[in-house]
């Protein structure tokens, strides 16, 4: 019996770019005492990288595969297939990489083995969506000899910031950031330099504030102005606005606002239903405000963008977009008092109307989302980053 153990140095959140490092322990857990003729051997391990895509029948027409193609993955359970018995399809993938051939551990015996990728920078993000679904993993294979394949996956999170596929790194020593108190390789600058490249983008596209002022208006009237001083956010931020109903003409007696995301399916890829062919568009709400806010002059809101939530997106098949989805009740009589006048003549009981006439209408803000900190975001997936199988 041979234990393998993978650990994620640094979380399982990863910004496509960088490179992950994972450190790959065999063990033999047998006592020492054991004789010698205990010890166990592997043939050899192999890891990689890959990335699943999953599509919903109902939402998603996906064409025929090409037939002319011929299937050329073996069926031999000797051969490392890292995405073997995974649903979907396989996207993307690293070269497979050698850590060890011909291991023998004698019993208590351990060694450990390094492993380092460079996530691919071209790949979409990690989404678990009602239509698709793309799933990123680091796969480890070890074999005994005249033994199948067994497979051990570790799931990974990808982020995807757009725009730094097209950023060449910088040749010149004498520009990038150095400290001469650190030994760091090559690759070590190269990922250094992306994650602070990364992380000044995202804090100059984020820390741009501006009063923006929009009318929120019905078909009789003026209802209030909402207000909001940005409308690109980072995961882990608030989204906060006001609204001001004192400038209204028509009386809010409540309304509500909620942060959603929109996946919408590409024209060329929507399952069409009936004749009129309905869009493949699906909305998930992730917090939510709720109000009553008649006699109202001003409030507020707040809603926090999860962490483990995903960023605004667009491939070839599905986009995810970020919204604000206001709902609105407003009264149709004009001049609509609900409380008793405050001078009386004698004594009186007074009792609200037991039944307003009533409009409700709908407004939605677009609001762009875009990722954060890989450490950050490790934060909504508390837990150790190891995974263990036994052979």
């Amino acid at each position: 019996m041979i234990e393998v153990v993978a650990e994620l140095s640094r979380g399982p959140v990863f910004l496509a770019g960088e490179a992950l490092e994972c450190v790959v322990t065999v063990t033999n857990p047998l006592p020492p005492t054991a004789t010698s003729a205990s010890s166990e051997a592997l043939a050899w391990a192999s890891a990689q990288i890959h990335c699943q895509f999953h599509a919903s029948e109902s939402r998603v027409a996906l064409p025929p595969p090409d037939s002319s193609q011929p299937d050329v993955q073996p069926d031999s359970q000797t051969v490392f297939l890292p995405h073997r018995g995974e649903r979907g399809q396989c996207i993307l993938s690293t070269p497979p990489k050698i850590l060890f051939c011909d291991l023998r551990l004698d019993p208590g015996e351990s060694k450990s083995y390094s492993y380092s990728e460079v996530l691919p920078i071209e790949g979409p993000p990690s989404f678990r969506g009602q239509s698709v679904k793309y799933v990123y993993k680091l796969t480890i294979g070890c074999q005994r000899v005249n033994s199948p394949i067994t497979l051990l996956r570790v799931p990974l999170r990808v982020l995807v910031l757009t725009g730094l596929q097209d950023v060449q790194f910088p040749q010149d020593e004498a520009v990038a950031p150095s400290s001469p108190f650190l030994e760091e390789d090559e690759g070590g600058k190269k990922d250094s330099w992306l994650a602070e490249l990364a992380g000044e983008r995202l804090m100059a596209a984020t820390s741009c504030r501006s009063l923006h002022l929009y009318n929120i208006s019905d078909g009789r009237g003026k209802v209030g102005t909402f207000g909001i001083f940005k409308s690109v956010y980072r995961l882990g931020e608030d989204v906060v606005g006001t609204l001001n109903l004192g400038e209204g003409t028509v009386a809010c007696l409540q309304f509500s606002v909620s942060l959603q995301t929109e996946e919408r399916v590409q024209p060329e890829y929507q399952r069409r239903r009936g004749t009129g062919g309905a869009p493949s568009v699906s909305h998930v709400t992730h917090a939510r405000h709720q109000e009553s806010c008649l006699h109202t002059t001003r409030t507020s809101f707040s809603l926090p963008i999860p962490l483990s939530s995903t960023p605004g997106f667009c491939t070839a098949i599905v986009s995810l977009k970020w919204r604000l989805h206001f709902e609105f009740v407003t009264s149709r009589e004009p001049g609509l008092v609900l409380l008793p006048p405050m001078e009386q003549p004698e004594p009186a009981t007074w009792t609200g109307p037991e039944q307003v006439p009533v409009d409700t209408f709908s407004w939605d803000l677009p609001i762009k989302v875009l990722p954060t900190s890989p450490t950050l975001a490790s934060y909504a997936a508390p837990g150790p980053s190891t995974s263990t199988i036994t052979i």
